[in-house]
């Protein structure tokens, strides 16, 4: 019998496979294994690969050298569900309300790898002898940076041939209309300590004399933006792509409202960079963000002293051509000839992942070596997202960053089909994330017919 999305779900939501905590190993072995158990079921020859973190996946199907092969990616592992006090269901027990599933994971990734198994269940109880091949690749370290997952792929590459990879790790605006990501934001991150005397001074007695380490620290990071909110590190934008026209017009296509998206993100105004809008620049442009900044006195009240020690964490979101390892080495050398003297300086680096971009059959600038089997996948999709969801698909650059999905590329030479299956008031890493149930089913409806279509004679 072929599976169904929904109970699927529930199930793999029931496993707390938080990858970053090391008390939850054996959860993530237990969804290891329950993932094992049924692409089995669905006849796959699978085989469980171990690395130095959690175990990957692999499950294949072949039927012809001929035939039409897709690699199939997926997340096992989620989020930590802490604040735990702001969620109003138990995070790893499925909730349905409505037209929602709530809980850690149902969106990212666990509920668009419960649309791509049943799809591929229901389409094989359909037509068995189907000519396609099939892998899938399901982790569980992308909620870490994956860091396990290109060994692997360096391991295995004469071995994981396909035409293109297929995954539903991204998102769409709407319901009624699928976004087709044709590219993704690189990161690379980073931390950075100041100190100053060897232990916390009272503020009173050596104000004044001492350089307050969380004024360097405030200092620094200040100087590391314009007024416009651009990045003041040099080099920083050399080797940007900038924005071409048919990625503004397919943007325009989404009809999205700012008055709507600042109510939607509950802010009272948008920082608008030079020359972009605010959702050219989530997709388009460059940032460098502070996601963590600490020192001092943290309780209730006051007290004064002036701390030994302040750390922040950065990390930037890059654009096509952007080499991480170049840019954090840029924002290294700024920040160092920045520090003030009277502190001195730590820095720690953190991962790095490059940009993705793949231009769509019949936008400027197209490869004339696209992948045929990817081209066709790229045109059924844009069919499919009008049928299925009632509007033609739109293509466009994605602010979030999955670094594996450049990996791939690089390593496999396999470009990506990113079809998205999140919602914005789906909440992923949020307490209450939820996916939508219409969602799925349409996303279900649509992956099977993609992948058949694969098969038929043009």
């Amino acid at each position: 019998m072929a599976l169904n999305a929904l109970e699927t779900l529930k199930t793999l939501v029931r496993f707390p496979s938080v990858s970053t905590d090391p008390t939850r190993k054996a959860a993530l072995l237990d969804t290891k294994d329950f993932l094992v158990d049924t692409l089995a079921g669905m006849g796959f020859a699978t085989e469980t690969l171990e690395t130095q973190g959690h175990p990957i996946v692999l499950a294949e199907r072949k039927v012809a050298e001929t035939a039409p092969t897709v690699v199939i990616y997926g997340h096992y592992d989620v989020q930590p569900e802490d604040p735990v006090q702001l969620w109003e269901s138990a995070p790893f027990e499925p909730t349905v309300k409505g037209d929602r599933i709530y809980g850690r994971g149902a969106a990212d990734n666990k509920g668009p790898v419960a649309v791509l198994l049943a799809a591929v269940s229901h389409l094989l109880e359909q037509q068995p002898s189907l000519p396609l091949n099939l892998t899938f690749l399901l982790e569980g370290e992308e909620e870490i940076g994956s860091p396990s997952f290109k060994p692997v792929l360096d391991r295995l590459k004469h071995r994981l041939r396909g035409d293109f990879l297929l995954a539903c790790d991204t998102g769409s605006q709407k319901n009624d209309q699928i976004v087709v990501t044709a590219g993704l934001r690189g990161i690379t991150c980073l931390e950075f300590k100041v100190k100053g005397a060897r232990k916390d001074l009272h503020s009173g007695i050596y104000g004044g004399a001492v350089l307050n380490p969380i004024k360097a620290l405030m200092d620094i990071c200040h100087s590391l933006h314009n007024a416009d909110g651009t990045v003041n590190v040099p080099g920083f934008y050399d080797d940007v792509l900038p924005v071409q026209q048919w990625e503004r017009d397919e943007l325009e296509k989404l009809g999205l409202d700012l008055d709507a998206f600042q109510d939607f993100l509950g802010v009272p105004g948008f920082f608008e960079q030079a020359g972009l809008s605010p959702l050219e620049a989530t997709r388009y442009a460059p940032t460098l963000e502070y996601n963590g900044v600490w020192g001092g006195y943290q309780g209730e009240g006051s007290k004064t002293v002036i701390p030994c020690e302040a750390s922040v964490k950065i990390s930037c979101r890059l654009v096509a051509r952007q080499d991480p390892d170049k840019i954090q080495d840029l924002v290294i050398q700024a920040i160092r000839e920045r520090c003030p003297k009277g502190v001195s300086l730590e820095i720690k680096k953190d991962h790095n992942g490059a940009a993705y971009l793949v231009v769509p059959p019949g936008k400027p600038n197209t490869a004339t070596d696209l992948n045929p089997v990817l081209a066709r996948a790229f045109h059924l999709t844009d069919a499919l997202s009008a049928e299925c969801f009632g509007k033609p698909a739109v293509f466009m650059r994605e602010g979030g960053s999955i670094p594996i999905i450049h990996d791939i590329k690089e390593i496999l030479g396999l470009d990506s089909l990113l079809i998205g299956l999140y919602l914005p008031e789906d909440g992923y890493h949020a307490p209450n994330e939820s996916f939508s149930l219409e969602m799925m089913e349409k996303g279900q409806q649509m992956i099977e017919r993609l992948l058949a279509g694969l098969c038929e004679s043009e």
